[in-house]
């Protein structure tokens, strides 16, 4: 089966700012993906190329098949991209704009799926408003519904939920993850890193304009499985034996890593040999926010 997006070896260089370095990735189609990294990753930049916003330095990037370069009609019209900045048209009202949307794609009689848009975006009472007048939240909705409009097989979601309320961000996931259910593919950008361990698959997390981790989210997460263990003692005080396990002392509590939970016996065993006790004790596996901490953390110390 085609894949979904291609991007192979895609440079890029603003003078000199060489913000993308080799980047290589492939979507399968109907995936569920996460690009993350921090400010300044390059994740942006290389939605933009894909978008025919920007053109890659060197390398080449396609969608559905189609190049975005020499076969950029085909990318387009494969391709719905919601943007971090706020970009519409003051002057026309939430419909309108969603009407010249479906114009530009040759969809003339769209407004069935208009109405279930506005519907599933909760702007069914805001189709008639002029845009200028709506707040950012409602602003960022009708982004959303112009990237879905001509119903597009690839959906990029460049910080969706940003500046948007719980219960948007709840209806909008459950719209999403239908349309994912349906066969959309959707690559997603986000801070949220809870939404990205929830929602997606497979992650592929950027720096400096390199892919430096690409993996199923589950084995990200297994690979940095440490265990976390929260202590409060009686007296207050770590013996040495367990001093190199300690990541964090913080309000009076010791917090520990451990390979396995079988370490977890033997941490107790010295606390008991060293005549402390355990007042409180709390045991978690890290998220894929400290994940990302780990391996950019990693990335930074070589």
């Amino acid at each position: 089966m085609t894949p979904a997006i291609e991007i192979s070896e895609v440079h890029k260089r603003f003078g000199n700012l060489h913000a993308l370095r080799g980047v290589d990735l492939t979507v399968a189609q109907g995936e569920f993906f996460a690009l993350l990294g921090p400010n300044g990753a390059g994740k942006t930049t290389l939605i933009n190329i894909l978008a025919g916003l920007s053109r890659a330095t060197q390398g080449s990037s396609r969608v559905m098949g189609h190049d975005v370069v020499d076969d950029y009609r085909n990318a387009r019209r494969a391709l719905g991209v919601v943007p971090q900045e706020l970009v519409y048209d003051a002057f026309f009202s939430v419909r309108e704009m969603l009407r010249f949307q479906s114009g530009y794609f040759g969809l003339c009689k769209n407004d069935a799926w208009i109405d279930e848009l506005l519907h599933n975006l909760g702007l069914t009472d805001k189709a008639d408003t002029p845009t200028r007048l709506l707040s950012g939240g409602m602003k960022r909705r009708v982004l959303i519904a112009q990237a879905l409009v001509h119903k597009p097989p690839v959906i990029v979601l460049d910080e969706p939920t940003a500046g948007v309320d719980v219960a948007l961000r709840q209806n909008l996931w459950g719209f999403i993850r239908r349309l994912n259910r349906d066969g959309h593919t959707i690559v997603l950008t986000t801070h949220y890193l809870e939404e990205a361990e929830t929602l997606c698959s497979r992650i592929a997390m950027l720096k400096q304009g390199q892919v430096i981790a690409l993996d199923t989210t589950h084995n990200l997460l297994s690979a940095h499985a440490a265990i976390q263990v929260r202590l409060k003692l009686d007296p207050n005080r770590l013996p040495d034996a367990l001093r190199p396990l300690l990541v964090a002392e913080e309000a009076g509590c010791f917090r520990l890593v451990l390979e396995d939970y079988s370490r977890l016996e033997k941490v107790l065993a010295t606390l008991r040999e060293a005549n402390v006790s355990v007042d409180e004790l709390e045991v978690s596996k890290p998220d894929l926010e400290e994940v990302f901490l780990q391996i950019m953390g990693k990335e930074v110390a070589r």
